[in-house]
């Protein structure tokens, strides 16, 4: 079965390149946010096998929501991605539960890398 994945960029362009990888690749994206909170309402909605966060984010940011999902449920499976050159995001955002990290601008093979290594 398709595994269902969450996408949270706050660029639309951004959650489009990934939705078209993923997609292209058989996976399903069940849903899409532009900000944290978003982010973390459509986590307890849909219940995705996988979420994809962006760092820089609106309202709030990847690593806040990724902390607030990770609290709502600690099995949840979460990829940061982020522009290069924040290691310190990266630390923190690994040390908060995230499984991997990708970084921008996107190699579609990384991408789908990082997912088939997580969910199959």
């Amino acid at each position: 079965m398709a595994k269902n994945i969450l996408v949270c960029d706050d660029a639309a362009f951004m959650r489009m390149m990934i939705k078209d990888i993923l997609t292209k690749n058989g996976y399903n994206v069940a849903g899409e946010a532009e900000n944290g909170l978003k982010a973390v309402e459509k986590y307890n909605e849909l219940k995705p096998d996988l979420v994809l966060m962006d760092i820089t984010m609106p309202e709030m940011d990847g690593i806040q929501a990724l902390k607030k999902i990770k609290e709502t449920d600690p099995a949840a499976t979460v990829i940061m991605c982020s522009a290069m050159g924040q290691q310190a995001m990266v630390i923190e955002s690994i040390q908060a539960g995230a499984k991997d990290f990708i970084v921008k601008p996107f190699q579609a093979d990384r991408v789908l890398d990082a997912v088939k290594k997580i969910v199959g």
